[in-house]
């Protein structure tokens, strides 16, 4: 986005003209100049924007004296593209609303230029505020107004873009394969990686893989690298639900890129990302996360204020002293740097007192983190503990319409002592060998046969009691939907053990999980947690006789048993 604000401000700065005689619009359509333009464009060209933004205030002022309605709108549209790219956003388009009153569109093609620059940076500052259907008929105009083809390609990428991220994927590729036809690479690439994107999320069975990397390889060549972000950004989203480990890879190198380009936006968006990937460093991440969105936030407010008072502060000087010379408007810069001290000193302050309450915070907040993980950690117990267990009687009570009071009395006065130990340490208990066993059996039915396979009292040995109490939760999980979810007639539950690994592996015939990523609920999630705990995996693959198969592997000399 940077490099297409810097096409459009260069354009705009060498299309400008020295004449000594500065000319009204109505009589001719040359471009005028004076000197407080010629010096706001050699501060732009350093990219010094406050002082360049400061200059092309006083040109614009200069310019409604002498009755120059163009000069002045073209100093606008400077003064909104510096305002939105340094994110004064709403100031931006307040500046290129002004500059729109000044341009007259005429068939002059310099004027049309400026005229279609400004309509891009309206559409470019009305997207960032999420106008986006705004932000479409800006662009629209500025295809309809510009005159070189070359940044027509852009407009069309820039409606593409905002199409694909509204869900409109057949109008998007429309406008991207006009953007592809650019014969620029860095255009090139950026409508290429775009149009690709847009094509997969239309069709998923559409391979936007080789575009990806081709875009890539084109921005990996640019010396200035400013595209690698959004590539990077791309295929981490791609990989996202297919392999989150490459996905956290390339947001890693998004997050490299983007500080290699000193663009925070792009840094935030690539920690968002890494947050959601690496929990194991939730914590350092998040706060490198905080630090760059309230640096980007002080820094954009900052800006806010200061074009504010820019443009206040010039138009009173320019009124008080308009007939100064251009020396007299260099002491005015000298009053301004003073005051911007001050402004600065103001924000250095706050930014001290910011840091200094984030530091107090800081144990407060990873106090909260703890006590959010031990209410999860309870949550996760209360679901395994009771729920399951009350569902586990029900069953019971269900497939044993005999079952005497005793034993459901018993029972009830087992989940009981769970329930009330929950916050406690595990005390092995010397029965669980059968209750283990009968827990399965209990789940059988005439309708739902459930069959244990190669079951010993045995298999428990060397297994600690926490991993046993945990199997014996992940099998009840299991078989609670089994019985809720699979309408199998049969199911069985296979035990082997060797020197290295205690394997189970469920099996049924039932109706199996479609789009198992997204059908995951509570109970499956917990049990995936609950296998992680103790070192062992879990896979979910399809009976080829139709139901699901289940495999928990447990390596006995893990260091978690």
């Amino acid at each position: 986005m940077k490099r297409i604000f810097i096409i459009i401000i260069l354009f705009l700065i060498t299309s400008c003209k020295k004449e000594n005689n500065i000319q009204n619009i109505n009589n001719t359509s040359a471009l005028t100049t004076n000197p407080f333009l010629e010096k706001a464009k050699v501060f732009r060209k350093k990219n010094i924007s406050d002082s360049a933004f400061y200059y092309f205030n006083l040109a614009k002022n200069s310019f409604l004296e002498k009755g120059d309605s163009l000069g002045a709108g073209r100093s606008l549209v400077n003064m909104g593209i510096i305002q939105t790219e340094n994110g004064d956003f709403l100031g931006g388009i307040e500046s290129s609303l002004e500059a729109d009153k000044y341009i007259k569109q005429k068939k002059d093609s310099n004027v049309l230029r400026t005229l279609a620059a400004n309509y891009n940076n309206l559409g470019i500052a009305s997207n960032y505020l999420k106008y986006q259907d705004k932000s479409i008929e800006y662009y629209i105009k500025a295809i309809n107004t510009a005159v070189d083809q070359e940044n027509k390609y852009i407009y069309y990428n820039n409606i593409g873009d905002i199409l694909t991220t509204q869900g409109k994927y057949e109008e998007a590729i429309n406008y991207l394969e006009k953007a592809i036809l650019s014969k620029k690479n860095k255009d090139y690439s950026m409508a290429l990686n775009n149009l690709a994107k847009a094509k997969y999320l239309f069709n998923k069975n559409y391979n936007p893989l080789p575009e990806f990397n081709r875009a890539l390889e084109i921005r990996k060549k640019d010396t200035v690298n400013d595209g690698l972000n959004s590539s990077f950004e791309t295929l981490s989203t791609y990989y996202l639900n297919k392999d989150k480990s490459l996905s956290l890879d390339f947001a890693k190198k998004m997050l490299q890129a983007a500080t290699n380009n000193k663009s925070p936006d792009d840094q935030i968006l690539a920690l968002q990302r890494i947050i959601t990937l690496d929990p194991k460093n939730y914590l350092t991440n998040f706060q490198k996360f905080n630090f760059i969105n309230d640096s980007l936030q002080i820094a954009r407010n900052n800006n806010k204020n200061q074009f504010a008072f820019f443009r206040y502060d010039v138009d009173k000087k320019n009124k008080e002293y308009q007939n100064l010379k251009l020396r007299d408007a260099e002491k005015e810069v000298q009053i301004f740097r003073q005051y911007f001290l001050v402004i600065a000193l103001i924000i250095a302050i706050i930014f001290i007192t910011i840091w200094y309450r984030r530091r107090q915070l800081k144990l407060k907040q990873e106090k909260e983190i703890e006590v959010k993980n031990t209410q999860l950690e309870m949550s996760k117990k209360v679901h395994d503990v009771v729920a399951n267990g009350l569902y586990h009687m029900m069953i019971d009570v269900q497939n044993n319409p005999e079952m005497d009071k005793t034993k459901i009395l018993n029972d009830i006065e087992k989940m009981y002592e769970e329930s009330r130990d929950i916050s406690h340490e595990n005390i092995a208990e010397k029965d669980f060998a059968p209750r283990f066993i009968n827990m399965i059996t209990s789940y059988s039915s005439e309708e739902q046969r459930v069959l244990p396979v190669s079951y010993k009292e045995s298999i428990w040995e060397n297994i600690p009691y926490n991993t046993q109490l945990e199997l014996y939760y992940i099998i009840r999980e299991i078989l609670v939907n089994m019985k809720k979810h699979s309408k199998a007639k049969l199911a069985s539950v296979k035990f082997e053990k060797n020197d290295k690994n205690l394997i189970i592996r469920y099996t049924d015939n039932g109706v199996g999980i479609a789009n198992l990523e997204q059908q995951k609920g509570t109970g499956i999630h917990n049990t995936e947690n609950r296998i992680e705990s103790i070192g062992g995996d879990i896979t979910f693959e399809k009976n080829p006789t139709g139901g699901l198969i289940i495999e928990i592997t447990i390596p006995i000399q893990s260091k978690y048993v």
